[in-house]
């Protein structure tokens, strides 16, 4: 009897801001896990989304976008992308047709030289031309000779099955690294504030999204509703009357659109609390960095 082995590893999807690499992810993991706006460094941590078959179990990890560090928060982001340069049983590169191909030179240094397979793919064919596409296929075959390029568009789910099919061709094997269950290593606290962060993002402009950052002081999940309370913590005083708005007219806005998410989210009523807090320069003081996650 024929029985097939089992295959599992670890996939981490790294590129700059905007090429569609937390769309890719949400894609071919099935669940809405990386919070997905225009805005560059929409995604601060690693996050991973765990896909399992009957032989296989792929553990894919979305990472911040490749930047250069303007201050320490940013610094501690380059720092999972680092980590996600080490661990790997295959890269997925997540460039698009348009990007002028600017990679921080370490970076690109570092791919050039690992052992572990790359599977580079040009993102958002859907909205270019051929030449376009011709012609961002011969700058990675010549940057990045040893990867295997694909052509895709994230958003139309073009070649997304291809991608799956490539992938556990490629991967090791072995055991299953976590329960077949779970498709996430983080907690439901972890996506409320995900959640929060999203619709500020979303509702307020400029450097207001990059000041804010969202802890959820408590999650009371009872029979038919989940009741969460959270603070938005910003930088400054004149930035939490921004965040507040006109009678509070803002803030409710994106309080309402935040339950409505976690209600699809978790499929259960949610009551969300939010209040607003001023913390001073948090995104360059270590200690308070170490305490959210970073």
């Amino acid at each position: 009897m024929d029985t097939k082995k089992h295959k599992s590893g670890f996939v981490n999807i790294i590129g700059c801001p905007n090429v569609g690499k937390s769309t890719l992810m949400n894609e071919l993991v099935g669940e809405r896990l990386s919070i997905i706006t225009s805005k560059a460094q929409t995604t601060r941590h690693r996050i991973m989304g765990i896909v399992s078959g009957e032989d296989y179990q792929i553990v894919f990890s979305d990472t911040p976008g490749i930047i250069k560090p303007l201050y320490k928060l940013q610094e501690k982001m380059m720092q999972f992308v680092i980590s996600a340069l080490t661990d790997a049983d295959l890269f997925l590169y997540i460039t698009d047709v348009f990007e002028d191909i600017q990679l921080e030179g370490s970076y690109l240094a570092r791919l050039q030289k690992t052992q572990t397979p790359i599977l580079l793919l040009i993102n958002k064919i859907d909205i270019a031309s051929q030449q376009q596409l011709e012609e961002s296929l011969l700058k990675w075959r010549e940057r990045l000779p040893m990867a295997e390029i694909m052509a895709i568009s994230a958003l139309e789910k073009f070649n997304i099955d291809k991608i799956m099919n490539r992938i556990i061709e490629i991967l090791p094997e072995g055991n299953a690294y976590y329960s077949k269950e779970e498709f996430t290593d983080k907690s439901e606290r972890f996506f409320v504030s995900e959640i929060v962060r999203e619709k500020i993002l979303l509702n307020y402009k400029k450097e207001i999204p990059y000041s804010v950052e969202v802890i959820v002081n408590s999650f009371k999940e009872e029979e038919t509703i989940i009741k969460i309370q959270v603070d938005i913590l910003v930088e400054r005083d004149s930035q939490k009357g921004i965040i507040i708005g006109d009678k509070g007219s803002a803030l409710k806005r994106v309080g309402t659109a935040a339950r409505k998410e976690m209600e699809l989210f978790f499929k259960k009523k949610v009551f969300l609390e939010v209040f607003v807090k001023v913390d001073k320069d948090w995104r360059s003081n270590d200690t308070r960095l170490k305490n959210f996650g970073y």
